[in-house]
């Protein structure tokens, strides 16, 4: 297919959109702890920040009693990219945990980017709450696209700039969640389970393409 300058689709959201999935057995193909980022800049409700937190993805439960959270600024936009992408991921389907969560405000949201090489962190507070999201040891930005039929949603394509880390943490009141970095496969290659994500961009494409 002849690749032209202009996407004739509709843009959805645009942002940032880092991710961490960890488990305590490389073999086991349960995660045991599932974490986005959403820094989202252009959106039909606006602006906004949000983490969404399973430590206990399995378990139809939401905060305090087990870690099962998210935090935003936002929870009209959240709702509708919880319901229109995130229940839709491959990672995220079925799983009890994301129906239960809780839903926190987020008062605010503190970005150290660091070289990208060695470190980048974001930190929410709020509602009680500190999180925090750690990603070490980067690797270098691969630029992704995304046709509707390969991407999370089956509905839209997606555009982004990836960087893999080799090491990640989630903490929740300065207590780590459990787990380690593994592999993946993702679109034809091995990668880390853990990743940052610029420049995300999602498109519902022009009728008949």
């Amino acid at each position: 297919m002849t690749r032209i300058p202009h996407n004739p689709g509709r843009v959805d959201w645009s942002g940032e959109n880092p991710g961490i999935y960890l488990k305590t057995d490389p073999a086991n193909p349960q995660y045991d702890t599932l974490a986005l980022f959403f820094r989202v800049v252009l959106s039909p409700y606006g602006r906004g920040n949000a983490a969404i937190v399973l430590g206990a993805p399995d378990e139809a439960r939401g905060w305090p009693h087990v870690p099962n959270l998210i935090m935003t600024d936002n929870q009209r936009l959240m709702r509708w990219i919880v319901d229109g992408w995130v229940t839709k991921m491959p990672t995220f389907i079925g799983k009890p945990g994301l129906e239960a969560m809780t839903w926190l405000d987020c008062d605010s949201v503190e970005k150290r980017p660091g070289d990208l090489k060695t470190r980048y962190s974001e930190t929410l507070r709020g509602s009680g709450v500190t999180l925090e999201m750690i990603w070490q040891d980067m690797g270098p930005p691969l630029p992704v696209e995304v046709t509707k039929e390969n991407s999370a949603t089956k509905e839209h394509e997606m555009y982004s700039v990836f960087l893999e880390a080799k090491q990640a943490q989630v903490k929740l009141n300065g207590t780590a969640l459990p787990g380690q970095v593994a592999d993946r496969q993702f679109f034809g290659r091995t990668m880390s389970t853990a990743f940052l994500a610029f420049s995300e961009t999602w498109v519902t494409p022009q009728e008949g393409n």
